[in-house]
């Protein structure tokens, strides 16, 4: 389809693109998926450049940008308390895109209350309004929307917060896919300003769509560190391919739920609820297994005599196993596997198949094995699954980051998140945007 096609198509559904926003003059508050400092480090700065296109788009035509994005985890869960430190700042990527584009970015300071994070935006940050508006700047990067109290609480801080986030800027463009749970940031303060979808995020939305509505065979590839937060997608994954290869941990829930064996590391609830995947797959036969595992005496590096590769037809049931932290090579050449693969239309991968950094053949047959299928759409989701790609294929991955058969999601629990939900567009976040359409042309015609 041509960029017109596309276009029509997602204004056809309802979402606000940022080709239709007025940007002259304007100061324009853009969320990101900028996820991608670990410890003050930036892991992978794919994601940040994949939104240098909107930005550039902003600035071309006139507006002036402010940047936001969470990174990481720094509010517990349990207690609520709110961290703030250099591991989880956005000043690495605000230099990132200063290098980049050659322009001078502020992170302005807020005071910080303990164990509250930062309770709210003051005035401080006026001047470097101005100064973004007279082009002393390039652009402002907000502290990492996590920091503030309000981005995930409820009631009045939540909307206190919003208020104050729209009160920075004329207009919102949200551009993170990878971010699909509904914040303020993300969400509410599309109720106050007039909002759009960024480049990236209606590129994401298109290629999800070939994902929904795949050619066939559809094959899917999917590990994962936990069973039980890939259950939904998962189960609804399963209802839609034609073929599904499991990895890593997942891979040993589902070994220890059907051949009745005990994996290091897999809990007891995980496997009982691996039945019901096993259940559905004595009738339709679709997952595809991978016949050569590789157990461990102990979790860390791979040391001579303390590994081992076994057949899962010589498993025995009632047996307790060591760490299942590898799928050895050799699975992929299995006639079976290689015939599963090579047939394939479309390949949707999200999945490190190995306990890395020590074990890591496994997730490296994988990917060249899927590059040997030279007709096949290969989509990749998860900055996880894409690190590891990188990393144990960079001449491999370097050649097909332009090849028209590859594309990469910059989120890959977004895209289980619409699989879950057979919706493109189902993500909350990308729901606001319509909504906010919908409410500002039933403003016009009043």
């Amino acid at each position: 389809m041509t960029k017109a096609q596309n276009e029509n198509r997602l204004n056809g559904n309802g979402l606000p693109v940022i080709q239709d926003a007025d940007l002259v003059d304007k100061v324009v508050l853009v969320r990101v998926d900028h996820n991608v400092v670990k410890d003050g480090i930036i892991r992978d700065p794919y994601r940040i450049d994949r939104t240098i296109g909107t930005l550039y788009n902003i600035v071309e035509r006139g507006g002036r940008i402010i940047l936001m994005t969470h990174v990481g985890r720094p509010r517990d869960k349990k207690t609520g308390e709110i961290t703030c430190d250099a591991g989880s700042s956005t000043e690495p990527i605000a230099a990132y895109i200063e290098r980049k584009l050659h322009t001078k970015i502020r992170v302005p300071t807020f005071r910080i209350e303990n164990k509250r994070g930062i309770v709210g935006i003051d005035t401080s940050i006026n001047l470097a309004i101005k100064d973004l508006r007279r082009h002393k700047i390039g652009a402002i990067y907000l502290p990492n929307t996590r920091w503030f109290e309000g981005e995930e609480a409820t009631g009045e801080l939540r909307g206190s917060f919003a208020s104050q986030l729209a009160g920075l800027a004329d207009v919102f463009v949200n551009d993170a896919f990878g971010s699909w749970q509904p914040n303020v940031s993300t969400f509410d303060v599309t109720r106050y300003l007039p909002a759009y979808a960024g480049f990236l995020m209606q590129e994401e939305i298109l290629h999800l769509d070939k994902v929904l509505k795949p050619e066939r065979p559809f094959v899917a590839v999917v590990a994962g560190a936990k069973y039980d937060t890939k259950i939904g997608p998962l189960n609804e994954l399963y209802k839609k391919v034609d073929y599904l290869i499991l990895g890593g941990v997942i891979y040993n829930t589902y070994l220890s739920a059907k051949y009745n064996i005990r994996i290091a590391g897999v809990p007891e609830e995980d496997i009982e609820a691996a039945k019901k995947l096993v259940s559905m797959d004595k009738e339709n036969q679709k997952i595809v297994e991978l016949p050569y595992i590789v157990e461990a005496d102990t979790l860390g590096e791979k040391v001579e005599g303390e590994y081992r590769t076994i057949n899962i037809q010589d498993l025995v049931p009632g047996k307790s196993y060591g760490y299942i932290l590898d799928i050895d090579s050799s699975s992929f050449t299995y006639k079976r596997v290689a015939d599963v693969i090579g047939s394939a239309r479309t390949i949707f991968v999200n999945a490190v198949m190995s306990y890395t950094p020590h074990y890591t053949k496994g997730s490296e047959a994988l990917d060249r094995t899927i590059d040997g299928n030279r007709t096949a759409l290969k989509f990749y989701g998860g900055g996880d699954t894409l690190q590891e790609f990188k990393s144990l294929c960079p001449g491999l991955y370097l050649s097909v980051l332009d090849d028209a058969l590859y594309y990469f999601f910059t989120g890959g629990g977004s895209v289980l998140k619409a699989i879950e939900q057979n919706d493109a567009m189902g993500m909350k976040p990308v729901q606001a945007l319509i909504e906010n359409k919908k409410n500002m042309e039933n403003e016009l015609t009043r």
